[in-house]
């Protein structure tokens, strides 16, 4: 990643390998959705190729705005995230960026939330120029209010003080930092208005020929691109992982009265699913919303297929 990027686990890939798990129980999700919430955390991290060391469910009364859970459940964390022997702890709820950055300074290691995850997974996925355009508007959106975190991460990394010397030297690079960024994300947005144009035209061109078009929708790992490859004999990446296939790909399928259809695979739905992702893949978004049909793949030995369905 860039120096203006903060994806931890992309930045530290030959430092960070060992994962202590965090579940957030909320009077709303109870405690199997939790769980099941918490395994499908563990899934995109093993994607990562972290190994996972440990695993804890706190119950979420009320919401403490500096580290998320209150302070005496947050060192008991801290304590045994260092006995499991993890060198980064992986919220599943979302983190603000002053609660990631408060929660770094107590624990002393990299935190990270599921979105940043997410990111993480999708950057290395990516394969064509539009959706890493994509991938990289949405870390930059992502890290431009993270930005402070980042610079007191490197600080604490060469053992720097926090001092006025310290503040002077940060806040400088912050503004630096961030209009770098900033301009970066009205480049990205530049770029990718020109895929989407070039898209537009040709799905244009598709439209002056009467096929119509399929899109396979469902949650990510459901079987969309094995059904695709069995359907039109395809050779798209089919792997047992989440977020296998990020490349929206189209074939043609010949239908057994002469007629053809068009196939679309799209990249996979998942819970949590970070907005800036949702925003950045509007392009991609849009195959599904123009489709003529839509073709839904469900796991049906998924827990919750339901919510998959949902999703």
């Amino acid at each position: 990643m860039r120096d203006t990027d903060v994806g931890v686990v992309n930045e530290d890939s030959t430092k960070l390998q060992f994962a202590f798990l965090i579940g957030v129980q909320t009077a709303e999700s109870g405690p199997e959705r939790t769980e099941e919430l918490l395994a499908e955390l563990g899934e995109l991290v093993s994607t990562l190729g972290l190994e996972i060391t440990g695993q804890m469910t706190v119950k979420l009364r009320d919401i403490n705005p500096r580290l998320l859970v209150g302070e005496g459940k947050a060192q008991e964390i801290c304590a045994a995230a260092r006995q499991a022997g993890a060198d980064v702890i992986i919220f599943d709820d979302f983190l603000s960026p002053s609660q990631q950055r408060n929660w770094e300074n107590l624990a002393d290691m990299a935190v990270i939330d599921r979105q940043e995850v997410i990111l993480d997974i999708f950057a290395s996925r990516a394969q064509t120029n539009e959706a890493r355009l994509q991938v990289e508007l949405a870390q930059a959106n992502y890290s431009l209010p993270r930005l402070e975190r980042r610079w007191t991460h490197l600080h604490r990394q060469r053992g720097m003080a926090g001092g006025m010397g310290m503040r002077g030297e940060g806040e400088q690079q912050l503004e630096v930092d961030s209009r770098i960024v900033r301009t970066q994300i009205a480049k990205l947005k530049v770029r990718l208005r020109e895929v989407r144009q070039r898209r537009q035209v040709q799905r244009n061109q598709r439209l002056r020929k009467p096929v119509p078009v399929a899109a396979i929708v469902g949650y990510t790992n459901a079987g969309k691109s094995s059904l695709l490859n069995t359907l039109t004999q395809a050779s798209v990446l089919t792997e047992d992982k989440l977020f296998a296939t990020l490349d929206p790909t189209v074939r043609r399928l010949e239908l057994p009265d002469g007629q053809a259809l068009l196939m679309a695979d799209t990249v996979g739905f998942i819970r949590k699913l970070p907005h800036t992702l949702v925003e950045a893949f509007h392009s991609t978004l849009e195959e599904t919303a123009m489709a003529d049909y839509l073709v839904e793949v469900l796991d049906a030995t998924a827990a919750s297929l339901e919510e998959h369905h949902d999703t």
